[in-house]
């Protein structure tokens, strides 16, 4: 009798060890990982889980609302411990958070945002604030080149995204404040270098005096400069951007880009994997966290260059 009590002691305590030790899972529903954003979100969240010996694994939406839902409910099976999601749209992202509440488990959104705001903390870059600053910069370009009487196009990210709302409210805020007006907005469908170059062809013809195209994301820059060259107006209408991809460095250089307003995407994977181990570890968070975005021009890239590598591009040394 006295064995077995001693044995059972070692089978209840071993089990109790094997649960206090048992790896807690960190799942990222991510929006579309062959555009690079996500892509590098997911390393800075990863830097992070990584550190705290988090089993993490990465589902892409392929940019589809209906994967992206049942990638939630495949993590929901799984008994995750956590989701970051970056979604595709707002809206799609309230059915994400009332799957995961039903379930109990906490979410955290990696950019985009949600319609509602039932998620434990929310990581975003002050859009807004961001697209006005490029906006201001165009304004100065134009105005020093004396195309300031001319039109802007805009080749936007969806507008059902929070994120696509409040980066052409901002832009447009400083286009007003200068007197400079706007022509058409296109929003991408395919997020394809052939759909920004029919696009970008079709505010060239549509408007003889545009004098400026703004790209609302970075990967979709070459079908946009390609159609400038094949219209013979690479040098009379500037090209802005947001966001970034390694050849930026080099093309804003060049001025063929006038500058980006970019996003730290590996900055913001790390915070939105901070704020998840907190919550888990019952540490205090904040709900709402804004990260910088990066003003980038000819003026200051070479002092900007290190933090452009790891937290814009996701260049790890």
């Amino acid at each position: 009798m006295k064995h077995f009590k001693i044995l059972l002691f070692f089978i209840i305590f071993n089990n109790s060890l094997l649960q206090a030790t048992e790896t807690k899972k960190i799942v990222y529903i991510t929006a579309d990982m062959k555009i690079p954003f996500w892509s590098i979100m997911s390393k800075g969240i990863n830097n992070i889980t990584k550190k705290h010996a988090y089993d993490f694994k990465v589902y892409d939406s392929q940019n589809s609302a209906k994967m992206e839902l049942m990638h939630t409910i495949s993590a929901i099976k799984s008994e995750v411990d956590g989701i970051v999601v970056s979604p595709t749209t707002s809206s799609a992202c309230v059915t994400i958070l009332k799957l995961a509440k039903k379930a109990n488990i906490p979410v955290v959104i990696a950019d985009v945002g949600s319609d509602n705001d039932n998620y434990v903390s929310y990581i975003s870059s002050n859009n807004k604030l961001g697209a006005y600053n490029i906006g201001k910069t165009l304004a100065k370009e134009m105005k020093k080149k004396g195309i300031d009487n001319k039109k802007v196009g805009i080749i936007a990210i969806p507008q059902k995204r929070l994120n696509g709302q409040q980066r052409t409210a901002g832009f447009m805020e400083a286009l007003n404040q200068a007197n400079i007006k706007g022509a058409d907005i296109k929003q991408l469908i395919t997020w394809s270098d052939e759909e920004t170059y029919t696009y970008t062809k079709e505010l060239i013809n549509r408007f003889p005096e545009l004098g400026a195209i703004w790209l609302q994301t970075s990967n979709i820059y070459k079908g946009a400069i390609k159609a400038l060259k094949d219209s013979n107006k690479e040098k009379e209408i500037l090209l802005i951007a947001f966001d970034a991809e390694p050849e930026f460095i080099e093309l804003i250089k060049k001025n063929t880009i006038l500058a980006s307003g970019m996003q730290q995407p590996y900055l913001m994977g790390q915070q939105a994997a901070i704020s998840m181990h907190k919550y888990l570890n019952n540490q205090s968070i904040v709900k709402n966290i804004q990260i910088p975005i990066l003003n980038v021009s000819t003026a200051n890239i070479k002092q900007k260059k290190n933090e452009i590598n790891l937290n814009v591009l996701g260049i790890e040394n």
